[in-house]
């Protein structure tokens, strides 16, 4: 089945707040994406963000972003006035989101309302914690020391509760208690929230597309929690961490720091880490786009200490014997594999067996040296297509910023011949093409520049920042959308 989507993440979206939020604007912006005839909803990954303000270096990898909850809910509930939300700092600016003041103001209201509130006399409250205890727990816990130990990484904590020695667990527990209910009150409102919102997308025939990143945080508490899972010392100190090696865009490769999996245990295991871990997933969204999808097959290993990628070198991954066992617990689900970079031949035999669509990015189509996989012409049905991905700049500056060779090879592909068409030609490429699905980021079919990026990667300070002006998504913008879709039988 044909069909078409918008990427947009949760906190790209308008809101009285500073950020995105599961507020009335989110709603909004599903009945704007039903107007326009869309299927799918795209965002980025849910997770509570940390150092850099990331979604793929989260504190947890089954937490959800406490920024993320809507406080309306609690002026109604009369456990925040609003005052004390319109007095908060949230930021002044209404185009990024300034995540200093969030996390300073947002964290303050978010623990006057737990104060406020009889939330653990509430049944509803005291099933999720219970349903959810396998993370939730240590997640929770891990939050609240973390907090008393004003921020650092767990690595460098006490011996006792670096390695999680029983009597020291219970101290925590028992010091840190109401520190504790207070994550777990954020915790409860960030998915009850977020299931409504998901609720009425699906009731209004639009899929949410969630994004999950193949490796977790190394401060975070999922590698806290369980080192055993990964390639750590007896001291919780990786042996090695996750990047990628130098190529044409980065001269001494990507380090990305994460700690790297144990696979031989988790194959021991059963995938069990795993199969809770993409259920869950799979109770927030539709359909689960995996990140990095070639570390199944091989992944890169960096000496931990390492200043640079460029002394790793590639391990084997769990390959297909990974999929299978997911698929006999799980059963078939919708998944689309990140698979883009450079792609050996048994990944690409690896995305073929699992049958998972991959992607197709145009913006990597139009090299005039050579003929591309990302020209139009060579797709299958099933991928996915984009005209770029939260890592891309958005289309028109794209276009802008071309070389001569390149630009000139771009308008002969596309029979272009006004430049400032340059951004819906490609949009109509997307549609057009034999790709079963495809996904456009807003910031395109808003004809945005370079301001509106929202990463760069390897670089810190300016990502993660865009939202979208209120009153952007007009009437005339989803019809645009709705005759292109139905031009194109999505």
């Amino acid at each position: 089945m044909r069909k078409s989507g918008v990427l947009l993440p949760i906190s790209s979206i308008p809101s009285r707040y500073g950020i995105g939020t599961f507020s009335k604007e989110s709603y909004e912006f599903v009945d704007f994406l039903q107007q326009a005839g869309q299927k799918l909803w795209q965002i980025l990954p849910l997770g509570p963000t940390g150092y850099g303000d990331s979604p793929y270096q989260s504190f947890s990898t089954f937490a959800g972003n406490p920024y993320y909850i809507d406080l309306e809910e609690f002026i109604e509930k009369g456990l925040l006035t609003e005052k004390e939300c319109r007095e908060a700092d949230f930021g002044d600016s209404s185009g990024y989101v300034d995540y200093e003041k969030i996390f300073h103001s947002r964290f303050q209201l978010l623990r006057k309302a737990y104060e406020r509130s009889s939330i653990l006399d509430d049944k509803d409250f005291c099933d999720f914690v219970q349903e959810n205890s396998f993370w939730l727990e240590d997640y929770c816990l891990y939050m609240a020391i973390k907090d008393s130990m004003n921020g650092a990484s767990w690595i460098t904590w006490e011996e006792n509760i670096k390695l999680r020695r029983k009597e020291a667990m219970e101290r925590c527990k028992a010091a840190l208690a109401e520190e504790i209910h207070c994550y777990q009150f954020q915790q409860y409102f960030f998915q009850k929230q977020w299931n409504k919102l998901k609720q009425y997308a699906n009731e209004k025939g639009i899929e949410i597309v969630g994004d999950i990143p193949i490796y977790v945080a190394l401060d975070g508490a999922d590698t806290w929690a369980n080192t055993e899972l990964f390639q750590l010392d007896q001291e919780g100190i990786p042996t090695a961490v996750a990047g990628c090696p130098p190529d044409a865009f980065s001269a001494t490769g990507q380090l990305w720091g994460n700690p790297l999996y144990r696979w031989d245990y988790h194959k021991e295991t059963g995938y069990d880490w795993w199969v809770k871990r993409i259920a869950h997933c799979f109770k927030l969204y539709d359909v689960v786009r995996i990140d990095h999808f070639r570390g199944f097959d091989e992944y890169y290993a960096i000496p931990w200490g390492a200043e640079t990628a460029e002394t790793g070198h590639w391990e084997k991954g769990p390959g297909m014997g990974f999929f299978h066992t997911l698929e006999e617990k799980l059963g078939k689900r919708q998944v689309i594999a990140e698979d883009l970079g450079f792609l050996t031949e048994s990944v690409i035999q690896l995305v073929e067996n699992t049958g998972y669509p991959g992607m197709k990015i145009l913006q990597f189509a139009f090299d005039s040296r050579e003929e591309s996989d990302y020209l139009p012409h060579n797709y299958v049905r099933n991928s996915v297509c984009y005209t770029g991905t939260h890592d891309n700049d958005t289309t028109p500056h794209w276009f802008s910023a071309l070389n001569e060779h390149d630009k000139n090879f771009a308008k002969r592909y596309m029979n272009l011949e006004d430049d400032n068409m340059a951004c819906w030609e490609l949009i109509r490429l997307a549609h057009a093409s034999v790709a079963d699905t495809c996904i456009i980021p807003l910031q395109d079919y808003l004809e945005l520049g370079e301001e509106a990026r929202m990463n760069v990667p390897s670089t810190l300070g300016t990502n993660w920042k865009w939202r979208l002006d209120e009153g952007r998504l007009t009437e005339e913008l989803a019809e645009r959308l709705k005759k292109l879709t139905r031009l194109y039988g999505r």
